[in-house]
């Protein structure tokens, strides 16, 4: 199995909608905004599946030094998991940086050290390394003329997160994870216990429909950002857009029942989303 095929293995199984907004890209952006998920996806994986912290802080040490082997080829250094060798084939061409990659694998172990967050400005300051940082990247692999797309993907990648985080309280409580600020549950009246007990009060769907509304609002804020000649070769995340913002809808309509059940949408209706933005333009 090629490095490639590795990273698009990776994508497929993991049934993310971001796969279904890879598929109009151009091959060579397609291979790399691949790998660039596939080594997410690989550091994901690393804190979510180690019950031991030591291991993972190990496993992610690992990773910073995959990472230097891709950008320090000079030194003797290569590479060895399939996901950096193929980072290592297209991070040049398309400005990806070891500090970045090194910012998401931060984010990504700022959950050995958390699993609350006391307000909204923690809880952002994590959602930029683990989505804004991506958002950071990826703009670079699908291109910009204007410098203001940089804004509209770093906001894009917090609502992206924020989407993430309204879908998955069940499945993150069932981990003694709690991503909504602290101060939120006690200005909406949830306990901590109501979350990790799995109760939908009246006082839970209020203050989901109050993260939904911010979700809402930075997709909002990003789109205002996007300058109009960056437009066509940002459609990529345009479409992400497209299928999280339906997701978020769905939640909504289906009335915040987010701790007992994962909302997602089919793989038809992602696709649908996906054509019918791209025809958009």
């Amino acid at each position: 199995m090629t490095p490639d095929q590795y990273c698009q293995e990776k994508a497929v199984q993991s049934g993310s909608s971001f796969y279904y907004s890879f598929l109009y890209l151009p091959l060579e952006k397609r291979r790399a905004i691949t790998a660039l998920y596939a080594f997410c996806r690989e550091v994901d994986d690393v804190v979510d599946e180690c019950t031991d912290a030591t291991v993972a802080r190990a496993k992610l040490a690992w990773w910073r030094q995959e990472v230097a082997a891709i950008f320090d080829p000079d030194h003797g250094n290569k590479p060895s998991h399939p996901v950096a060798k193929a980072l290592a084939d297209v991070g040049r061409p398309f400005n990806l940086t070891a500090e970045r990659l090194n910012e998401i694998i931060n984010g990504m172990e700022m959950d050995l050290d958390y699993n609350r967050y006391a307000d909204f400005d923690t809880l952002r300051h994590y959602c930029y390394h683990v989505a804004s940082v991506v958002g950071l990247c990826s703009a670079e692999i699908f291109g910009y003329r204007n410098p203001e797309t940089l804004r509209y993907a770093e906001d894009l990648g917090l609502a992206f997160q924020l989407t993430n985080i309204i879908r998955d309280v069940g499945e993150d409580a069932s981990r003694d994870r709690i991503y909504l600020p602290q101060d939120e549950l006690l200005r909406f009246g949830v306990s901590n216990a109501d979350i990790l007990n799995l109760q939908e009060t009246d006082n839970f769907r209020r203050l989901m429909e109050f993260q939904i509304e911010r979700a809402e609002s930075y997709y909002t804020r990003a789109f205002a950002a996007l300058p109009a000649e960056d437009r066509k070769s940002q459609r990529t995340g345009i479409i992400m857009a497209g299928i999280y913002r339906a997701l978020l809808k769905e939640i909504r309509d289906d009335g915040c029942h987010v701790l007992r059940q994962r909302v997602s949408l089919t793989p038809m209706r992602k696709l649908w989303i996906a054509w019918r933005t791209w025809m958009k333009g």
